[in-house]
């Protein structure tokens, strides 16, 4: 018999925010290969929101899986960014329903006053950039982790 271990605690979903860069950056990292089809992308101008349901694969997950010799996981989770003023995006076909697009990077570009832009880099050269107020992005697990369907860890060429 052994002791408990902290790998041995309860999992819990993800549910963290962002406010400042060094927030974001944490955010980037473990959103970094999530897939979501574009059609589960919304902005809502109304109400200043822009939402991605994305299949993250689950970073923090990801030496535990290997050294238990379990399989790779991924689960969905909500994107939001908040305080939107406008949207644009470049090399993003939304008329394709059937269009799988990849996240690489969120990144924040400053202007005056607290405002600037989001940047949500995707594979193949597209972009989305959010004019923002302020920065306010959560990042929150709304499922079950699931197996990955590739079993495999995302790999990203030199």
């Amino acid at each position: 018999m052994t002791d408990a271990s902290y790998d041995d605690g309860r999992e819990r979903p993800l549910n963290l925010g962002a406010q400042d860069t060094s927030d974001l950056e944490v955010i980037s990292a473990l959103a970094q290969d999530a897939v979501f089809p574009a059609t589960e992308m919304s902005w809502r101008p109304s109400s200043r929101r822009f939402a991605i349901l994305l299949n993250r694969f689950r970073w923090e997950d990801r030496e535990a899986a290997a050294r238990r010799g379990r399989e790779f996981e991924r689960v969905q989770s909500l994107l939001v960014v908040d305080n939107v003023l406008g949207v644009a995006s470049q090399g993003v076909d939304r008329s394709d329903p059937d269009i799988i697009l990849s996240l690489l990077s969120v990144s924040f570009e400053p202007a005056e006053d607290g405002a600037g832009h989001v940047h949500l880099t995707l594979a193949g050269d597209g972009a989305i950039r959010l004019s923002v107020e302020a920065i306010e992005v959560t990042l929150k697990d709304v499922t079950r982790p699931y197996q990955a369907p590739s079993g495999r860890v995302p790999q990203h060429g030199d």
